[in-house]
């Protein structure tokens, strides 16, 4: 069973169904409220709704552009991206992490950058030549876009048409492309003022860098973590090597049951 299966059965067992999601929140049959830190590895990491991305999906599927005949949609995702590092960027689609990074080693021998939101070394990653962007948008599909400057498509002509990127919907395109404009608007207003407030109950499980967690919890009891979790209605990265998110805008109260009932482990 892999993690997201085990997450599933786990929170299935306690409350049921999810019936509704807004915001971190995860709402239950069994009417209980989780506080989502899993947030779908990050694809809701600006709240279950989709902010307007869903909505410009469902504008675009209205005018029937679901197929694989070319539309604008895609220069404005190029646009978009290009947008979010601050410079001028092809974007490549792919299913995967791995066909992205073997894409951009067709290209130069580096292994691309994986550009992730509230970080310190995201000037950096501005610089890169070859940058992976997951969009924020929670969807069942993993789609990663290999964003390369112009200037190194321009040397490496030759090397486009053996790329084999995935065909993509119109309307997941232009709903990817408002995702990142809402995330660009969401750099603008959250910082790292919104992600110190739960330190006091988060620390001893996690290291904090902005938002992400990484647990300090030894693998061999994390399943057990992540079932403590959920039994103070927390639900967490169901991978001890992947990241926790903190719940921007979640009052500090929802992990008053993790406090008055901690974890205990040997690290």
């Amino acid at each position: 069973m892999n993690s997201i299966d085990f997450l599933n059965k786990e929170i299935f067992i306690r409350y049921g169904n999810v019936r509704r999601t807004r915001g971190p929140f995860l709402y239950t049959e069994k009417n209980v409220r989780l506080t989502d830190m899993y947030q779908e590895n990050g694809r809701a990491i600006l709240g279950w709704g989709g902010c307007n991305g869903f909505t410009f999906l469902k504008n675009v599927l209205s005018r029937g552009q679901t197929g694989s005949f070319v539309t604008q949609h895609l220069y404005q995702l190029e646009k978009a991206v290009s947008t979010l590092l601050n410079s001028s960027r092809g974007i490549f689609l792919f299913n995967s992490l791995q066909e992205a990074q073997n894409c951009s080693q067709k290209f130069f021998s580096e292994t691309a950058v994986v550009y992730r939101p509230w970080i310190p070394e995201n000037e950096k990653i501005y610089q890169a030549a070859a940058v992976i962007v997951q969009p924020p948008l929670a969807w069942t599909q993993d789609h990663f876009i290999l964003a390369l400057q112009v200037e190194l498509l321009e040397k490496k002509s030759d090397v486009l048409d053996s790329i084999p990127c995935c065909r993509t919907a119109p309307c997941m395109l232009q709903a990817y492309a408002r995702s990142i404009y809402d995330l660009i608007k969401a750099l603008q207003e959250r910082e790292e003022k919104d992600w110190f407030l739960y330190d006091q109950v988060l620390k001893p499980y996690f290291v904090r860098t902005g938002p992400y967690l990484k647990s300090k919890v030894p693998a061999s009891v994390y399943s057990d973590f992540v079932k403590h979790c959920l039994d103070c209605g927390i639900v967490i990265n169901p991978d001890s090597d992947g990241l926790s998110i903190v719940p921007y805008s979640a009052d500090k109260g929802v992990f008053e049951k993790l406090k008055k009932n901690p974890f205990t482990f040997q690290s």
